[in-house]
């Protein structure tokens, strides 16, 4: 789903923001305030997250929808196939945070929540 859609369920309580980037994403590129974590995988590493699925069960209270993000898109698609077959009704937010690289492999130019004008912080 486009993130501004994405963001429409959230901010109306139809669904819950679920962030799956490392904890080092978020500390180091930005955050959305409000949304929770369940890493995917884990930094250093990458290496799966053996708990995503306690995490995401103790988030996503029944009934509601989760919505998934991570950098570009492409692991929160593993995660909302994971949180559907754990019985969420769950969606990847297309573009991801940062969006995907431009020709100069830099990312934050070409789509994403932040370039959509979306909330987020920095530390």
């Amino acid at each position: 789903m486009p993130p501004q859609l994405a963001y429409e369920w959230w901010r109306s309580g139809d669904a819950v923001l679920v962030d799956v980037r490392s904890d080092a994403e978020r500390e180091w590129v930005g955050y959305v305030p409000g949304a929770v974590s369940a890493p995917w995988k884990q930094w250093p590493g990458m290496a799966p997250n053996p708990g995503f699925d306690e995490a995401v069960r103790s988030q996503v209270p029944p009934g509601k929808k989760a919505v998934m993000l991570c950098r570009s898109g492409v692991r929160s698609i593993a995660a909302a196939r994971r949180a559907t077959e754990l019985g969420i009704e769950a969606y990847n937010i297309l573009e991801g945070f940062e969006g995907d690289a431009d020709a100069e492999g830099h990312r934050g130019r070409k789509g994403g929540w932040r370039l959509r004008g979306l909330p987020w912080r920095q530390n």
